[in-house]
C-alpha cells in the first residue's frame, strides 16, 4: 500500500512540476527582450521648415538606460548637443528632454535656408549607433500671375491668380487688399467673390464682375505663411489688345 501511495504521489507530482516549467517558459517568451538602446522610427522623421521659424526634429530612443543622447550636424561632422547642453557657439540650437518620455528634441531656432541638411540622434552606446534625419528649411515664394501690370477692359471679369508655392503646409487663410484696403466680399457693389484651392500648391482667385475704372489699382495678395504679392490693375475705357 506504501508503495503504491508513492507511485501515485510520482504521477501526481510529476505532470504538476512540467506544467509550471511550462508556464515559466512561457512567461519568459512573453517578457520583452533586453535589446538595448533603439530608435523607434515611426516618431523620428524627416522635417519641412519655414524660414525664420523654429524648427523641431524630434529622436524617440527606447530602452535609453543611463545612455546619453547627443545631436551632430553631418555637414561639418559638427557636434551640437549632448543631453540638454549646447555644445557649439550657435545658440540657435537647443536640445530639451521631459522627464519620463523617451523624445529628445534639437530645436533650431530662425532657421535659414543653409541650416538645411542631415542631423543625427546619436546613443552613446559602444559603438554608438545613430539615426539620420533630413531637416529642409524652404522659404514660400507667392506670384500673382500676371504681375506686375495687369490691362483689363471696362466690363469685363477681373481675374487676379494669387499662387503660393514651396509652403510645408498651406496657409491658413489668403485675403487680399485693393489701395491697402481689405476688400469686402459683401460691398454695395457686389460682383466680388474668391475661390481658394488648398493644397501642395495653394491658388486663390480673385473674381470682379463687369470691371469699372473705379476698380484700377494696387491688388495684394496676403497668404498667412508666405510673402505678399501686388498687382497693378489698369481697367480702359476702350477695347485693349495684348
Amino acid at each position: 500500500m506504501r508503495c503504491l501511495i508513492l507511485t501515485l504521489g510520482l504521477l501526481v507530482s510529476g505532470p504538476t512540476q512540467c506544467t509550471a516549467d511550462h508556464r515559466t517558459q512561457e512567461n519568459r517568451a512573453s517578457e520583452p527582450l533586453d535589446r538595448g538602446p533603439y530608435f523607434d522610427v515611426s516618431v523620428s522623421r524627416n522635417v519641412t521648415a519655414l524660414v525664420g521659424k523654429t524648427a523641431t526634429l524630434n529622436c524617440r530612443v527606447r530602452n535609453l538606460g543611463d545612455k546619453t543622447v547627443s545631436w551632430v550636424r553631418h555637414r561639418d561632422i559638427h557636434l551640437l548637443t549632448v543631453g540638454v547642453e549646447t555644445y557649439t557657439s550657435d545658440q540657435r540650437f537647443v536640445a530639451s528632454h521631459f522627464p519620463h518620455t523617451e523624445d529628445w528634441t534639437l530645436q533650431v531656432k530662425y532657421p535659414q535656408r543653409r541650416d538645411s541638411g542631415t542631423y543625427e540622434c546619436q546613443v552613446s552606446t559602444t559603438p554608438p549607433i545613430g539615426h539620420s534625419m533630413l531637416l529642409s528649411v524652404v522659404e514660400p515664394v507667392t506670384i500673382i500671375i500676371g504681375e506686375p501690370e495687369m490691362y483689363i477692359n471696362k466690363d469685363s471679369t477681373m481675374n487676379l491668380t494669387c499662387v503660393v508655392r514651396h509652403s510645408p503646409e498651406p496657409p491658413l487663410v489668403i485675403y487680399w487688399t485693393h489701395d491697402h484696403e481689405v476688400i469686402n466680399y459683401d460691398s454695395p457693389r457686389g460682383g466680388v467673390s474668391v475661390i481658394t484651392e488648398k493644397g501642395e500648391v495653394t491658388t486663390s482667385y480673385l473674381l470682379i464682375q463687369r470691371a469699372q475704372p473705379a476698380d484700377s489699382g494696387q491688388y495684394t495678395c496676403h497668404p498667412s505663411n508666405a510673402n505678399t504679392k501686388t498687382v497693378l490693375v489698369h481697367v480702359l475705357n476702350g477695347m485693349y489688345t495684348s
